[in-house]
């Protein structure tokens, strides 16, 4: 069981209350059970995830809140019934820690949409206890949930794709967005989207960035390798892509209009939402004329975070980070509210707890 006093052998920061104000804590992590994986933790990405359960905009924070779920780190420790893991392993954890490993989704590596999963953060386990994140020294997890770093891939570069990288790479993989020649669109480029531009690019697509920002259109293009860039607000260059993607990703967390972006697919298109604006209005006719879908996902399943995480390796692929200290972490949550980063923060907590 996890206590919440002010000792214990994993140091942290954590939020209080609804300010979201983080500060130092310390709390106890389980001993490692027969199928457990325990690992120190090196490097943990800043999500939005953490902003919005920081400040309990869902209503459902559970205080004192440690974030973070894109960790990597170390194996220092296995359990006795471990098989796939070794001390000194590069490993990474992601969204989730646990799930009930008997329903149909987890029988089919979809474990992300287990009606029981439990959430890195803020989520309760099995034993009751409120789950702890990657803002932390070290983290015990069931072997299903860790994956598998390869060698010499970089541990700050591994973090992101722990929720960054599963969230766009998912649907591209369901979609079949993998068809060299073809043409996808991305709307917004943060965190997830500069990720769904590296893959696209990595499949052979010919990539469009939709954004709202004049200011990056320079990076899209020479540090991403996006072949085009348009401002979604200028209805000539809209007008002028009509009818012509096969794919959209929509990263986009504000409010938008969905209507002239579908309207950009060819018939038969497919435009997968990752984000979570107030409501999605879209006209019928959007979707009937021209047979487009309008699809959603979440983060991924075991399967394809292994499989992506390798795909990544193989094609070097590597996020686009800033490294920060864990006492910089207030001030980097403030940035990420307001889009000042490029592409991901992520916490240097080896250095950060010496």
């Amino acid at each position: 069981m996890a206590s919440e006093s002010g000792d214990g052998n994993c140091d942290a920061w954590a939020a209080r209350d609804p300010s979201g104000v983080l500060s130092p804590y310390k709390f106890n992590r389980r001993a490692v059970q027969s199928d457990d994986v325990s690992l120190k933790i090196t490097h943990c990405g800043v999500c939005y995830a953490d902003v919005i359960w920081t400040q309990n905009r869902l209503n459902d924070s559970k205080y004192p809140l440690v974030p973070g779920h894109e960790i990597a780190g170390v194996v220092t420790e296995v359990g006795s019934d471990v098989k796939g893991f070794k001390v000194g392993d590069h490993v990474g954890v992601g969204t989730y820690v646990n799930s009930c490993r008997d329903c149909e989704n987890c029988n089919s590596s979809l474990e992300n949409h287990c009606p029981r999963s439990v959430y890195t953060f803020n989520g309760i386990d099995t034993d009751g206890t409120v789950t702890k994140g990657g803002y932390s020294t070290h983290i015990v997890v069931h072997e299903r949930y860790c994956f598998k770093i390869p060698d010499g891939y970089p541990l700050a570069k591994a973090a992101p794709l722990l929720c960054a990288g599963i969230t766009v790479y998912t649907p591209m993989m369901r979609h079949n967005m993998n068809q060299p020649g073809k043409s996808l669109g991305v709307i917004g480029l943060g965190g997830l989207g500069h990720m769904a531009v590296k893959f696209g690019k990595a499949f052979g697509l010919k990539v469009t960035v939709f954004s709202t920002s004049e200011s990056k259109r320079d990076e899209a293009i020479n540090l991403l390798g996006a072949d085009n860039f348009v401002i979604s607000s200028n209805t000539q260059q809209m007008e002028s892509l009509k009818n012509s993607l096969h794919f959209i990703v929509d990263t986009a967390s504000g409010d938008h209009a969905f209507d002239p972006y579908l309207s950009l697919l060819k018939v038969g298109g497919v435009m997968a939402i990752v984000c979570f604006p107030s409501e999605i209005k879209v006209h019928p006719a959007s979707l009937n004329i021209g047979a487009r879908t309008l699809s959603g996902s979440i983060t991924g399943g075991t399967k394809d975070i292994q499989e992506m995480v390798n795909f990544c390796a193989a094609n070097k692929i590597y996020p686009e980070v800033e490294i920060i200290k864990i006492d910089y972490i207030n001030e980097a949550l403030t940035r990420l509210v307001n889009r000042d980063v490029k592409y991901r923060f992520v916490i240097d907590i080896e250095n950060s707890f010496k």
